[in-house]
């Protein structure tokens, strides 16, 4: 390559031909690629080029290149003005280098080159397909919105802007990835999240450094304290209402674009067992749902290892007429409990995933027909005793429970150590592993804040969004932990009062 050529791979040349022979160079074996030679004013030469299925093509046509064409040569002075007050379309942008530009034409816009003219032209006409907005899936609610976040991120950022109208709700946007250049965004509220957090979080995403990036995951892995946890220390959602109620609370959201899933920082572990339901039902049921959820978060963790503890050491702890049922259907398995719950498990877990990656249409037939098939099969062979279908069979249902998928994962994940514990040291194995899971709990960080706040370490005013969903009117404070900036959430003196009867009748 020769040295004018090699210098305009840099900047853009007054030379048409110049800039023509170094974006043909660029773009090489490239076939979805399309240079369109014209004329404007019949004298002045100048070419067009885009990638093939991402242009409004109906807009190129119109709004560029017939009031281009249609310009005649005695008024036409060849300058930067004189051409944009002839385009009709409102995203245009003049750049100077052939890097910018072949950026914008690989995220959809058109690139205009005119002779004369030492400056290129982005013309924002991008048009793709894209997904329609639809109830994320993964979410489920009976009360509340039925919109989710799609793959386009300008979509998902509309939909915020939509529910926030605040001119406090800023977002910053990067692009990472050296082949990608994925457009990341940072959203926040000014004036309610920390400026310490805010920094935290761009200080991580300006770190990355990476080929590419294609999903939020790879955000989530390269941003998270301790990539070595089951736990998930970032929240995942879906749904605008959920990210736009993390931001009032002085969180901080991470956007993606070509996903649909955002993420929501700092998280905590109660945060990951809230659902949004939780806040649109009365206060009342919203506790009694998240208190159930506590109870089932334990069972899903606890509740194999407790039947196989006791079965294997502490035969004393249940009731005779109990025990004597469970040793009658026990009486022909041929392996101990231990065995006996780990293979449960595993087949539960494999079908569960199995109906999962199926097609919707026989996933969950063939998940719930397995359950039944295989358990049914299982005891009637006597390889398993039917009590340990029954626990398997509880303790998966429970697994259901968990607001987050991620959550849930690590739950079932971790219940295979302390079965092995539970199965060679009963009570104390159990206990011991426990033990240990609250340890790493309390050591967790997420970009800087305790998982278990702020019930470790305590913040007695927050307990009333996690013990209990207190009502509206009394959730006066953010956490502390996220909007210290601007702690006041609504004044006092919001609580409903009793209207008074009508007492001018007789």
């Amino acid at each position: 390559m020769d040295a004018s050529l090699s210098d305009s791979l840099d900047t853009v040349s007054s030379s048409l031909g110049t800039n023509l022979l170094a974006l043909r160079a660029i773009y090489d074996k490239c076939k979805d690629i399309h240079f369109h030679e014209f004329l404007i004013g019949g004298t002045t030469q100048a070419f067009v080029v885009h990638f093939d299925g991402m242009v409004n093509l109906e807009l190129l046509d119109r709004d560029v290149l017939r009031p281009l064409l249609a310009e005649s040569s005695d008024e036409w002075n060849c300058t930067e003005k004189e051409l944009s007050s002839l385009i009709t379309i409102s995203d245009i942008r003049e750049l100077s280098t052939i890097p910018e530009l072949t950026f914008h034409i690989s995220a959809g816009s058109v690139g205009l080159f005119v002779d004369g003219i030492a400056t290129g032209f982005s013309l924002g006409l991008a048009k793709w397909e894209k997904r329609s907005i639809e109830e994320p899936s993964a979410e489920s609610i009976i009360r509340g919105p039925r919109e989710g976040f799609t793959e386009t991120i300008c979509v998902n950022t509309s939909m915020l802007r939509r529910k926030m109208k605040s001119t406090s709700l800023k977002m910053l946007a990067y692009h990472i990835g050296k082949h990608t250049q994925t457009e990341v965004v940072i959203v926040y509220m000014e004036g309610i999240a920390n400026e310490s957090l805010i920094e935290e979080v761009q200080s991580r995403i300006n770190d990355i450094e990476i080929d590419g990036i294609l999903e939020s995951g790879y955000i989530e892995g390269l941003i998270e304290d301790n990539p070595f946890s089951p736990f998930p220390q970032i929240q995942v959602t879906e749904r605008p209402d959920v990210v736009c109620a993390a931001l009032l609370e002085g969180k901080v959201s991470i956007l993606v674009d070509g996903t649909p899933v955002a993420l929501i920082a700092p998280a905590t572990l109660f945060s990951l067992l809230q659902s949004p339901e939780d806040y649109y039902q009365r206060f009342i049921i919203g506790t009694c749902i998240r208190w159930l959820r506590y109870i089932f978060f334990f069972i899903t963790l606890l509740l194999p290892s407790l039947y196989v503890s006791i079965l294997t050491f502490h035969q004393e702890m249940v009731p005779t007429s109990l025990l004597l049922s469970i040793a009658k259907s026990r009486e022909d398995i041929p392996f101990p409990a231990l065995i006996e719950a780990l293979l449960m498990e595993v087949a539960f877990e494999a079908l569960r995933e199995a109906g999962v990656r199926l097609p919707k249409q026989v996933g969950a037939a063939v998940s719930i027909v397995g359950a039944l098939v295989i358990g049914q099969a299982a005891t009637s062979a006597g390889l398993v005793s039917s009590p340990m279908v029954m626990v398997v069979a509880i303790t998966g249902i429970a697994s259901f429970m968990m607001p987050q998928y991620a959550t849930g994962i690590a739950l079932r994940m971790l219940r295979f150590p302390i079965m092995f514990l539970s199965g060679m040291l009963g009570l104390l194995g159990l206990m011991l592993g426990f033990i240990l899971i609250v340890i790493h709990l309390c050591s967790l960080r997420s970009l800087g804040v305790p998982y278990l706040q702020p019930l470790a370490p305590i913040k007695a005013a927050e307990l009333k969004d996690v013990l209990i969903r207190a009502p509206i009117w009394s959730m006066r404070t953010r956490p502390k932990f996220t909007g210290r900036s601007n702690d006041i959430r609504q004044p006092s003196g919001q609580k409903p009062e009793k209207a008074k009867g009508n007492e001018s009748h007789d």
